[in-house]
């Protein structure tokens, strides 16, 4: 896919984005959420947590292997910065790090936005307390990070096998991880809906500037 072709997809994906979170917000407003918090698509959100259930052993799971991710973008940055002090210049580390770098603190930009401008709250209390749940971050993590851990891995890995393999793993713990949340219950399916919007959009846009 060119990379003007995914230019246009991702502005399309983040477009669509804003249009859904609009949508939260006048669409099927209920107070179904703990303590009264309106929740928009109410009959749908509420259908879906009531299928699934909430599994606190899956939240606390996925919680802690959200530091594979967090692991990931600590060994991207030790990478540009040991070329930063080898190369002694900044402009002369990997460009593909440089705008990975750049994309990874918009994407914390976008978590911080959303934690202060809140959306949803949770379908349940963690430790007593309302939280945020719009965009879920770990679907936003999963599909952000590894993803693009994936792309700069592929370009250092030479070994055609092991290249294959390290794909293949990124691909079915991110899928999991995403399925797993979204079975949790600690998510309205429109969090999870909401966090691959944004995600895919911002990835997309990441592989046109790379």
């Amino acid at each position: 896919m060119k990379k003007e072709t995914r230019f246009h997809i991702a502005a399309v994906m983040l477009t669509s984005f804003v249009l859904w979170t609009a949508a939260l917000r006048v669409v099927d407003v209920q107070p179904i959420g703990p303590e009264g918090t309106a929740v928009g698509f109410a009959a749908v959100n509420q259908l879906f947590h009531r299928f699934t259930g909430v599994h606190m052993t899956l939240y606390t799971l996925t919680d802690w292997l959200s530091l594979v991710p967090l692991c990931l973008i600590a060994g991207f940055a030790v990478l540009g910065a040991v070329q930063w002090v080898q190369r002694k210049h900044l402009p002369k580390v990997d460009r593909s790090i440089l705008v990975l770098g750049g994309f990874y603190a918009v994407v914390l930009a976008c978590y911080a936005f959303f934690e202060a401008v809140v959306i949803n709250c949770r379908p349940v209390l963690i430790d007593g307390r309302l939280e945020p749940s719009y965009p879920s971050s770990t679907t936003m993590l999963m599909l952000c990070v590894m993803p693009t851990a994936a792309m700069q891995l592929r370009q250092r890995i030479k070994n055609n096998g092991f290249r294959r393999c390290v794909s293949y793993a990124i691909i079915l713990f991110t899928v999991s991880m995403v399925f797993l949340r979204l079975i949790s219950g600690v998510h309205w399916l429109t969090d999870i809906i909401g966090g691959a919007l944004l995600s895919t959009g911002l990835v997309l846009l990441y592989q046109s500037l790379s």
